[in-house]
């Protein structure tokens, strides 16, 4: 309901922009220039009232968006708001002038145009997002489980981007190498089957590496990695999870798993303390001969291309049904987690988790 009240109101702000420019442009200063003391008709007065309202609905309604291309959505602002002003300083100001010296009024009497002084105001603040988020830090967003425990539902955290090199946003082409990924990082990229999506698993594979998984147990080049037991873990949401601690390059970090041939169960009557019932039981009474539900056969992974996993080893949608990522699709690297508010979840903000270092 609040998603279509958003989308109806965003689709009313383009009209009303639409007025409102063409009244601020050219006739405004004409009514201000002829009478000084006149005042802008009720209804024109209230769609002036009402863009700002409008524009920052059709905001939200971007950012609810899983595929809205930020990057994009930031490079275009920018140009608009440049257009906007090279405009009024190549055509409109002079009009305003010439328009006043037939009047035989100051032009200082006509007001510079709302839209006019909004793209001046905010060019240099988006030029400065700009450059931070495509070459230093970007938010993201985790929007589901398979990354506990490391990452939760709701953890906003910082990427850092140019650990990977330098690369031009929109295009996302590399301009200036500057780093190379290394096995265990957590990494954000862009979604193989549908890149205008942005998803973040821990690298698992580089290019040439022979991967495994037997038992929710990664295979490297022939040699298992190392996990040590943390026993069971239980938080209402998930029920009986095998929770243990694996040894992946240079980072140490903890991860999830359920020995089943199965899809993992809803426990019974479970208070997992989400508005949206997502509960995960783990029950290893499967024959122990069938194989594990995630398991993965050995695979190379191809040059320019690395393999991604879920710290969540039994749900997890990664490569190992999707494929591999191509170099070109990475985005950057995790590194802090900066907040935490699943709003699925009672309770409110997680503060407990602000700061956090992801290993």
């Amino acid at each position: 309901m609040l998603t279509q009240i958003l989308g109806i109101l965003t689709i009313i702000a383009v009209p009303v922009a639409a007025i409102v420019i063409v009244d601020d442009w050219l006739l405004r200063p004409r009514r201000q220039l002829s009478n000084p003391g006149a005042t802008d008709p009720r209804w024109l007065a209230l769609l002036y009232q009402a863009l700002p309202v409008l524009l920052f609905v059709a905001v939200v309604r971007m950012l609810m968006s899983e595929r809205l291309d930020f990057s994009l959505v930031l490079v275009l602002a920018v140009a608009v708001a440049a257009v906007v002003w090279l405009l009024d300083r190549l055509l409109l100001e002079p009009m305003r002038r010439r328009y006043a010296a037939t009047q035989g009024r100051p032009v200082e009497v006509a007001t510079l145009p709302v839209t006019v002084d909004y793209a001046r105001s905010f060019l240099p603040v988006m030029l400065v997002v700009l450059v931070v988020r495509s070459f230093i830090f970007e938010p993201f967003r985790i929007p589901s489980d398979s990354m506990m425990p490391t990452l939760l539902d709701g953890d906003f955290i910082a990427v850092n981007k140019f650990a990977y090199g330098l690369r031009l946003p929109v295009l996302n082409s590399k301009v200036v190498p500057v780093g190379e990924p290394q096995r265990g990082d957590v990494v954000v990229f862009r979604y193989p089957p549908d890149p205008a999506v942005n998803y973040v698993k821990r690298l698992v594979g580089l290019p040439g590496d022979r991967v495994q998984v037997i038992n929710d147990q990664l295979v490297i080049n022939g040699q298992p990695v190392t996990l040590e037991d943390n026993g069971r873990y239980q938080d209402g949401c998930y029920a009986n999870m095998r929770l243990a601690t694996e040894q992946l390059g240079e980072h140490r970090h903890q991860t999830l798993s359920c020995h089943t041939p199965g899809d993992l169960m809803a426990p019974p009557a479970q208070s997992c303390g989400r508005s949206i019932g997502r509960s995960y039981l783990c029950s290893e009474d499967g024959p122990p001969e069938l194989a594990d539900r995630s398991d993965f056969s050995e695979t190379v992974v191809p040059a320019g291309n690395y393999l991604m996993i879920g710290d969540n080893r039994d749900n997890s949608a990664d490569s190992r049904y999707w494929g591999f990522v191509p170099e070109s699709h990475l985005v950057g690297k995790a590194t802090r987690i900066w907040f935490n508010w699943d709003l699925q979840r009672d309770g409110g903000p997680n503060w407990g988790r602000i700061g956090r270092r992801i290993d």
